[in-house]
């Protein structure tokens, strides 16, 4: 899964109440993090970006797989659009181009 590349485009998994969205959002990365075939990167843009910020629920496996040497990137313009420029917490903060070439270089790419 090296050559892969998750797309995060929600604050969330799924369309359900956004409590269950967070729910299954924290067990897919918790359930990635022991797969021993780690994406290359996870990006993280529109409400995905809410992911990786201070206080989220998420951030503690997200920083694990960060750890294992999963790139996470988040969209910089959406981090301005919701006014969240200075509360990640994880990742590197980055611009479409580097969504753009990750997904370029990826395999395969999976959107949650």
């Amino acid at each position: 899964m090296k050559d892969t590349v998750i797309l995060v485009a929600s604050a969330g998994m799924g369309k359900a109440d956004l409590d269950l969205q967070l729910k299954l959002a924290a067990k897919y990365f918790e359930l990635l993090l022991q797969n021993n075939s780690l994406p290359s990167a996870i990006c993280f843009y529109t409400e995905g970006v809410k992911l990786t910020i201070a206080g989220s629920t998420v951030l503690e496996p997200l920083k694990a797989l960060e750890a294992k040497g999963v790139r996470l990137i988040i969209c910089s313009t959406c981090l301005e659009y919701y006014g969240l420029n200075h509360q990640t917490q994880i990742g590197i903060v980055g611009g479409m181009t580097d969504i753009i070439e990750a997904q370029t270089k990826a395999a395969k790419v999976i959107t949650i």
